[in-house]
């Protein structure tokens, strides 16, 4: 491919073989002049307006001009890679604007995890918010645990009413409303977006408790209406694992650092040779083969007046449920019970092991991490380690070992 550049003078070159459907292979080359597809052109399209679904995502044009809208409800949810200066962040706010372009906050709700706190602190407030947005990754995980709880209590609620998913269940709140004249006792449910904009950050600090709420949500969620959109920087293995690969099947690479990250993304080479600056390869659930597509561009100033348009229309309704019960969760590990099955276990590892580790108590107690770091913290409280110490949070373990009636000092 470098040789075919040089030689076509091009910046880059990105080779198909074959090319679907012929005997050819394709060569596929950047126009000299790069031209800019605005958001605006592609939202102002039949394809836009006349979808149906409220989760319709306006993501740009194809090589042939064609406008491509996707929806997100049908992916049913996805994942976004591309390195700094490759487009991701500002696809990330032409997504969420086609989203509140079409909906109101009664009929999709947000939760957005930006653990940057820089790119998504534009949303603040809006009235699509089910919760502040998310800065720290500990609440992150509390959120996360929150949907997985929403969506089985909707899966109860679709039992009930005999409905396989979440449009079922609304058209039929709606007709039994229609026909008597009165408030039903149900309301339709809303589509949840759950949106990370930065996701490697998060599998840093609680690796497991992430992992397993996403998997969970992107195995079932799509019934109960609740979809995921996954974006990172880093497109590596161990913040893409399988787990998660296996269950995004619908997938956006923009410009990334290497052939292997490509292959990471979206199971074959080829993102590396981009162009960046919304230059991406959208890998849809129901091809195996990626279209490529200028991304739709959207000024800062742009998203901030959509956002203000929506606050000057409504307040946001915060669920403080949200985190509260996932701390109310935590505090479930000083009840007696819990103390005496699972907190001994955890003294008697920190004191063979001689290291209070957070992680070695997830590990082989298999607990999430607010409930390990609350061991942690209750031993503080006993006496049986320090108080952290240092960049890394060392504790110093202050008793020998667990004897039969409780720790045994030093």
């Amino acid at each position: 491919t470098d040789d075919i550049a040089m030689s076509m003078e091009a910046e880059r070159v990105r080779i198909i073989a074959p090319i679907p459907g012929k005997g050819v292979v394709g060569i596929e080359l950047p126009n000299k002049r790069r031209a800019t597809v605005y958001l605006k052109e592609i939202v102002a399209h039949d394809r836009f307006n006349k979808a149906a679904s409220l989760l319709s995502l306006a993501l740009g044009k194809d090589t042939e001009g064609e406008t491509q809208v996707r929806d997100l409800e049908k992916m049913p949810h996805l994942l976004v890679a591309g390195t700094t200066g490759s487009g991701k962040s500002v696809s990330v706010n032409t997504m969420i604007l086609s989203i509140l372009y079409k909906a109101t906050p009664e009929q999709v709700k947000f939760i957005m995890v930006d653990p940057k706190m820089l790119e998504l602190s534009l949303y603040e407030d809006i009235p699509h918010l089910l919760l502040p947005v998310v800065t720290d990754a500990k609440k992150a995980a509390q959120a996360l645990a929150w949907a997985v709880d929403e969506m089985e209590r909707r899966y109860r609620l679709l039992s009930e009413h005999k409905v396989r998913n979440i449009e079922g269940f609304n058209k039929k709140v709606e007709a039994m409303e229609t026909a008597d004249g009165s408030t039903p006792t149900q309301k339709p449910l809303p589509y949840i977006v759950v949106l990370i904009d930065e996701f490697a950050d998060l599998m840093c600090v609680a690796p497991r408790d992430i992992e397993n709420s996403v998997q969970r949500l992107a195995q079932k969620a799509r019934a109960a209406g609740i979809h995921v959109l996954l974006a990172t920087q880093r497109p590596s293995t161990d913040v893409i694992t399988g787990v998660i690969k296996n269950n995004f099947p619908s997938r956006i690479s923009f410009q990334v650092a290497s052939r292997h990250d490509s292959q990471t993304v979206i199971n074959q080479p080829g993102a590396e040779n981009l162009l960046g600056m919304g230059d991406m390869l959208w890998l849809g659930n129901t091809s195996p083969n990626p279209v490529r597509i200028h991304g739709a561009f959207v000024s800062e100033k742009e998203v901030e007046r959509v956002a203000d348009f929506w606050r000057s229309q409504a307040k946001p309704v915060y669920d403080e449920t949200i985190l509260r019960a996932r701390d109310d969760d935590d505090i479930e590990a000083i009840d007696e019970s819990e103390r005496d099955e699972m907190y001994d276990r955890a003294v008697q590892i920190v004191t063979e092991t001689r290291k209070a580790s957070i992680s070695a108590i997830q590990r082989r107690l298999r607990v999430g991490y607010n409930r390990a770091a609350r061991m942690i913290e209750m031993m503080e409280k006993d006496g049986i380690v320090g108080p952290a110490v240092g960049p890394k949070g060392e504790r110093e373990v202050l008793v020998s070992s667990m004897g039969p009636d409780g720790p045994e000092v030093s």
